[in-house]
């Protein structure tokens, strides 16, 4: 049975998931105040309505409550993004993820009891900034406050040398969970083989750890 998806607000951010959403063969309901952004998304989302979701009656009018998961990417007006997750939680959905501006939005949205909070920007700007930093980092994903996994090329400085010789987890503090090379994918990686050129090592630790191996093991290339 496919999960059932409503997203409120189309602009650059909640359009994208909608078409994502959409690509993946969900149902969607894309729902915006702006008439011009709904007409755009009629073809896209499985249906796509205008209405103010700052008023409880419309959202029950649409039917909001049969929907799995309500995803609010309502760009700048902070206001009208906390009255929705408001109306939302005392709707008792299943699951409201929420685009927050800043950190003050996210606190916000967090007392009211969403279930997740997501910073576009800044986690983009994060990994953005990762891949200007070295050459060799090739995704970066934060998988909480103080932890994330990052995709890392291995470096001139790792090339013929195993996990071993390495002693990533020891010197620090990061686990190696994962050696991709083309389109192999090791989850079990050997201690013991040597690194090769383009092998892609996934790494996850605490974000210190993560720098100061990039730091020391990474950069070098650049």
């Amino acid at each position: 049975m496919k999960r059932e998806f409503a997203v409120i607000g189309l602009g650059r951010f909640g359009g994208s998931i909608c078409k994502e959403l959409s690509m993946e063969g969900m149902q969607v309901l894309a729902i915006d105040i702006d008439e011009d952004r709904v007409n755009e998304y009629k073809n896209i989302a499985s249906h796509a309505v205008i209405a103010d979701t700052t008023d409880e009656v419309s959202l029950k009018e649409i039917g909001i409550k049969n929907f799995d998961h309500v995803i609010v990417a309502i760009g700048d007006n902070i206001q009208a993004s906390i009255l929705t997750a408001v109306i939302l939680t005392d709707l008792e959905i299943k699951k409201i993820t929420v685009k927050a501006q800043n950190d003050y939005h996210e606190k916000i949205l967090t007392k009211i009891g969403v279930d997740q909070v997501v910073h576009p920007e800044r986690d983009m700007g994060r990994r953005i900034a990762h891949n200007i930093i070295s050459n060799n980092i090739l995704d970066y994903l934060e998988l909480s406050d103080e932890h994330s996994i990052v995709e890392v090329k291995a470096s001139k400085r790792m090339i013929g040398k195993s996990l071993v010789d390495l002693d990533i987890r020891a010197n620090y503090g990061c686990n190696v969970v994962a050696i991709k090379h083309g389109k192999d994918i090791n989850v079990s990686p050997s201690a013991e083989d040597a690194l090769k050129e383009n092998d892609v090592l996934i790494v996850i630790g605490a974000d210190i750890d993560i720098s100061r191996f990039e730091k020391h093991l990474v950069i070098d290339d650049n």
